[in-house]
């Protein structure tokens, strides 16, 4: 794992907090943490966004600790495949890590996303403070009002827990095996559900709908 993987990963296990304290003349950094189905998959999205400095892939929301891969895959643990995302909020905003998020799963699915099925792939959204928590749900209300999906939108909104990264082979997935990335990606029907209901509609400014 790279340095600032491992760097980010002690901030995370040290602290639920929104960010962590930075010394005199440094940026602070913040966090968000999203489920989107398979963590290979909401990787790329975010590590290629403006601001974004890690992404982490790993577990949350269960009561296990230091859980595996096999185990969370079961469906026994209570836990989500999710990442872990270090911005610098003075070049990215968390509403546009929301709309990043959106554009890239099906927020109508409650039992998976997309191939794969169960507790584990559900969408969700881990707040890390009140603001953030606030913000989630103002847009969730609005994609509920734009039409844009004729089902209910049935992500949820939970508390951040303890997140624990997955393993080394998982970290930047897409980048160690890509044509596997790919065919996976496609395989799962990710892909063309993005295109179809999205197509190449760019993620709105903070502020607009």
């Amino acid at each position: 794992m790279k340095l600032t993987a491992f760097l980010t990963v002690c901030f995370a296990l040290a602290s639920a907090a929104t960010g962590f304290a930075a010394g005199k003349g440094e940026t602070h950094m913040e966090r968000a943490t999203f489920a989107g189905g398979c963590f290979w998959c909401m990787e790329p999205p975010f590590e290629k966004t403006a601001g974004v400095i890690d992404v982490i892939s790993g577990y949350t929301g269960g009561t296990k600790a230091n859980p595996t891969y096999e185990e969370v895959s079961s469906g026994t643990t209570g836990h989500l495949e999710a990442v872990l995302v270090t911005y610098d909020p003075t070049k990215v905003t968390y509403e546009t890590l929301l709309e990043i998020y959106w554009r890239n799963i099906d927020p109508t699915n409650p039992i998976g996303q997309f191939a794969d099925q169960g507790e584990q792939y559900k969408p969700a959204i881990f707040y890390h403070n009140d603001t953030q928590k606030r913000l989630a749900e103002e847009s969730k209300k609005r994609l509920e009002a734009s039409g844009k999906f004729k089902k209910p939108i049935v992500v949820e909104i939970r508390k951040a827990s303890e997140f624990y990264p997955a393993e080394n082979y998982h970290q930047d997935f897409y980048k160690k095996n890509p044509e596997h990335y790919k065919r996976y990606r496609f395989g799962s029907g990710r892909e063309r559900f993005l295109e179809n209901t999205w197509g190449t509609e760019e993620v709105p400014s903070p502020g607009k709908k």
